[in-house]
């Protein structure tokens, strides 16, 4: 059983654990605290490099304990049974009383755990299918506080997701990829194992995984391959320079494909770039008398490029584009002018500037925050807690703030080569107007600014009112501006032009938030953001410790944005941040 598997069983407990938490349940019902608890502990499995197969065979619980963040007693014993059953007693029990689907309906835009337990109540819904027809026979608005207005967002979300279908976010993927490529890599005659296509673009959601290899025994790849332990249906098995395709035990479709070493090169470029990358590049080497396939380079009958993608580049007179923005967007113009961006790269960012802690709703204090972004290679990192009109964490209002200041003070003098910064995720009201004074505000270190609800306004009023939020001189970035959850809640109607323009203006910078269901502000927004001069910041939007692991993949949005690493404020030292910080907006 992969971890990301026994992640999601232990993720799905936690919400049937929210489902009993009731007007009833008392202050002191250790029910209160399983939910979280459980998420917790969903997230650091979720995230561990080993297996924890392994962990297990070699120590049992205790080491399971030992090695996993928020895992106690309890939890290694739900584990262990995953591990040597496939489930727990537990799970089972709250399946058998409520037998929906729960990893699919979480998934819809504004559905929680008590949600679904009063569907399932009062109408048995238990999946997308009967949500949606619920939705469409009216019969949710009539469900408790639910309404019209909750049932019509249901019905957009759902269409996302269907719209969507096949589709796996990057930040699921990427990690299982390279898990794979590591393991193709101890099968003994393997020389190279790369993954190509969507997952080397870095593209929000991925189709499928490509991973072309190179080996002396061919057919033991193939054979290796569809023993992994993710593997859950094999479609096709390759022999020598072929493919073998199988269904991994998530639903998503994994490709090894062997190629020849000396045709490697021209393999992992077209197997890289995206369709109209592609065409264009062959139409390129065809108006310079070439033929290029992904064999190779080809003048005549000789092969003139094909070792590696440098070389067939340069054979075509270019610059060799970085994967990312391989997409038919500029880069081949460019590339031949020799004017291709110096990308920011994933080891440029030296703080985060959206980072909570448990005095809203993160799960650590802020020290236990400062120690891991420290030992995740950063310089600093901001505190920005969700401020006062959002209930739901628990938002600061004006005397928590200053008493999170001193806090943060308290913390700094403890720390050596490391500082935090005092910060707020302040809430945009409908009108624009920011929930926290600006006496509080101008206090803070950097403040970022963000839309939480009114997502349906419509586009002109939804777009002056983040601007006027841009305009208040305390407010330094706006983060995750269009709000969208991927493939979830699509983004708030904003005329982005003018959102750019603002941001020029009143010298307001852009999040690009890492976080792998967000990624925003989407590439091309980053890209008119850059051509504007207008300044980003590369967020984690942290919440747990191990959610720094997330700066890669904003990163990642960045560079396909064409994002250089003097575009992205937080490449920055500390004491240069804090001078751009002090500036008055607008002398930026």
């Amino acid at each position: 059983m992969t971890n990301s598997e026994i992640a999601r069983q232990i993720a799905e407990m936690a919400a049937y654990y929210e489902m009993e938490i009731g007007p009833e349940t008392k202050m002191g019902d250790p029910v209160r605290f399983k939910p979280r608890a459980y998420e917790r502990a969903a997230q650091a499995i979720d995230s561990y490099p080993e297996p924890l197969e392994e962990i297990f065979r070699h120590g049992g619980e205790k080491q399971i304990i030992k090695e996993i963040r928020g895992v106690g007693p309890g939890i290694a014993a739900h584990i262990a049974s995953l591990i040597k059953k496939g489930s727990f007693p537990e799970l089972q029990a709250a399946r058998k009383k409520t037998p929906v689907k729960m990893g699919e309906l979480l998934q819809v835009d504004g559905v929680g755990p008590k949600t679904i337990k009063t569907l399932w109540t009062k109408l048995k819904v238990k999946d997308l299918k009967t949500l949606e027809a619920a939705c469409l026979k009216h019969a949710v608005d009539k469900v408790g506080r639910l309404g019209e207005k909750t049932e019509q967002k249901m019905l957009k979300s759902i269409a996302l997701l269907k719209s969507s279908t096949g589709r796996h976010l990057l930040g699921d993927v990427l990690p299982l990829a390279r898990e794979l490529e590591k393991r193709i890599k101890t099968i003994p005659g393997v020389r190279e194992a790369v993954t190509a296509g969507s997952v080397r673009r870095r593209q929000e959601t991925i189709g499928d995984i490509d991973i072309l290899v190179t080996a002396k025994d061919p057919a033991k790849v193939h054979a290796a391959f569809i023993k992994m332990p993710d593997v859950s249906e094999v479609v096709r098995q390759g022999e020598n320079e072929g493919m073998t395709s199988v269904v991994l035990k998530g639903g998503l479709r994994a490709d090894v494909r062997i190629l020849k070493e000396e045709e490697y090169g021209a393999g992992l470029q077209y197997f890289t770039g995206d369709k109209n990358h592609n065409v264009k590049l062959r139409t390129l080497a065809i108006k310079k008398g070439y033929k290029l396939s992904e064999y190779g380079l080809f003048k005549g009958t000789k092969r003139v490029a094909s070792r590696t993608e440098e070389e067939i580049y340069a054979a075509l007179g270019m610059d060799c584009p970085p994967p990312e923005i391989r997409t038919d967007e500029g880069e081949i113009e460019a590339a031949l002018e020799r004017c291709l961006p110096r990308l920011v790269g994933y080891h440029d960012i030296r703080g985060d500037l959206q980072v909570q802690t448990d005095w809203t709703d993160g799960d650590s204090s802020i020290e236990d925050m400062a120690a891991a972004a420290k030992a995740a290679g950063l310089e600093y990192i901001a505190i920005t807690d969700h401020t006062v009109s959002l209930a739901m964490t628990g938002g600061l209002d004006e005397k928590k703030l200053e008493k999170q200041i001193k806090a943060i003070a308290a913390v700094n003098k403890k720390l050596s080569g490391f500082t935090v910064l005092s910060g707020s995720e302040v809430n945009i009201g409908k009108d624009g107007s920011l929930d926290i004074d600006d006496a509080t505000l101008a206090k803070l270190d950097c403040v970022g600014a963000s839309v939480h609800s009114y997502f349906n306004l419509p586009k002109d009023e939804q777009t002056k009112r983040v601007i006027r939020a841009m305009e208040n001189p305390n407010v330094d970035a706006i983060f995750h501006l269009t709000g969208r959850k991927i493939k979830s809640r699509p983004p708030i109607e904003l005329d982005i032009k003018a959102i750019i323009k603002a941001a020029k203006r009143t010298g307001t910078a852009l999040e690009v938030n890492a976080s792998p269901d967000r990624l925003d502000i989407r590439d091309e927004y980053v890209r008119l953001a850059v051509a504007a001069g207008v300044k980003l910041v590369v967020d984690s939007d942290a919440h747990s410790p191990i959610h720094f692991n997330f700066l890669e993949y904003g990163l990642a949005q960045a560079r396909r944005g064409w994002a250089e690493k003097a575009d992205i404020l937080n490449t920055r030292p500390v004491n240069e941040l804090l001078k751009w910080l002090k500036t008055n907006k607008n002398d930026r």
